[in-house]
């Protein structure tokens, strides 16, 4: 309540009767931290990282608190913060390779093959919890379009976009901003963002073939069971019963593993020979959890000597027409804190 209460004062750019450079650090820290969530998500989708997202956010606002003064109030308070945020963003995606997911950076591989060394260098998009989403993004009525644009699908897209002109889309395209704000926060001209529009528009739809989105599942009635079932498959090590729940052409990977997966079979062959290999019933367990608006697991494994679970990834399993498409293990244990999931588990 006291943030949607407080939403006008804040993107006015002042507290009541006071200009930002006059009030107390807690009466700044209250307003700029009602946009906390909303520039988690905005750096979160400019670098493609958790923690990178996270160490941005700090910098926002400790720079916006150094510099209130200079706040003039030309443009709402919110606008300020994300100017901020954008330029702090595109400085450190000068000095970051670029990040993707297996499935965009070369061919599938194939299950008789060596599994590759993981590539641990920061190129690896991850997914984002629902539980941070700012409140406005997990309205209802607009739960589809965020789906949309934080699906590790669109980030696979917009994370082949220069960093410029994923900032453009972001600020145009996500958050709709005008494009003379968008200008002037990008400090380029108002012909200049529309023709980075525009290119940005044609490399996301020409990565759409990779980028494949998948309609909201909470309106399949049938979803439930079947995310139960894909539960059990993994739990109880049971390869035929997790092929059921696969299209014919769906995809597997596991980064940071560079190596992709396509086809009910390869999968098949893939976790038969690797994952479930050996006695693996009981060596896996999956706990609920959801990212970028639809839902996934906190992946956990079996110890050696069998004494718990350790946090071992975040699965997004992506379903279309009642079929999985895609399932995209993403092995960072550092991960579980944004997800609030346990590092452990009792047997």
């Amino acid at each position: 309540m006291a943030e949607a209460g407080t939403k006008a004062r804040s993107d006015s750019g002042t507290m009541p009767g006071a200009p930002i450079g006059a009030i107390d650090r807690d009466d700044f820290a209250l307003m700029a931290g009602l946009h906390r969530r909303a520039l988690m998500l905005h750096c979160y989708r400019m670098v493609g990282c958790m923690e990178e997202a996270e160490d941005l956010v700090q910098e926002t606002l400790a720079r916006a608190w150094r510099g209130r003064h200079t706040y003039q109030g030309r443009a709402p308070f919110r606008s300020w913060l994300y100017r901020i945020a954008t330029n702090l963003s595109l400085d450190a995606l000068r000095e970051r390779p670029r990040r993707s997911l297996p499935v965009a950076r070369h061919p599938a591989s194939l299950a008789g093959q060596p599994v590759p060394a993981s590539i641990n260098e920061p190129i690896w998009l991850e997914p984002y919890p629902d539980a941070l989403l700012p409140p406005d993004e997990r309205d209802p009525e607009t739960i589809l379009a965020t789906r949309e644009r934080v699906s590790l699908a669109f980030m696979i897209a917009l994370h082949a976009l220069p960093p410029r002109q994923r900032a453009v889309l972001i600020l145009r395209d996500v958050l709709e901003m005008p494009a003379a704000e968008v200008a002037e926060l990008l400090e380029q001209s108002v012909p200049a963002v529309k023709s980075a529009l525009h290119r940005a528009r044609a490399t996301i739809a020409e990565h759409s073939h990779v980028a494949e989105t998948a309609p909201r599942s909470a309106a399949d009635p049938e979803h439930g069971e079947r995310l139960a079932r894909y539960v059990t498959a993994w739990e109880s090590a049971d390869v035929e019963n997790l092929m059921t729940l696969l299209r014919d052409d769906a995809r597997f990977s596991m980064p940071p593993i560079p190596s992709w997966y396509q086809g009910r079979e390869e999968i098949g062959a893939l976790v038969r020979n690797t994952i479930f290999r050996g006695d693996a019933k009981g060596r896996w367990r999956l706990l609920p959890t959801n990212a970028g608006g639809s839902a996934a697991f906190g992946l956990y494994r079996l110890n050696d000597g069998g004494s718990g679970y350790g946090f071992y990834a975040i699965q997004v399993p992506t379903f279309a027409g009642g079929l999985i498409t895609d399932i995209t293990t993403c092995r960072n244990t550092r991960l579980a804190r944004f997800f609030d999931l346990p590092e452990h588990l009792p047997v």
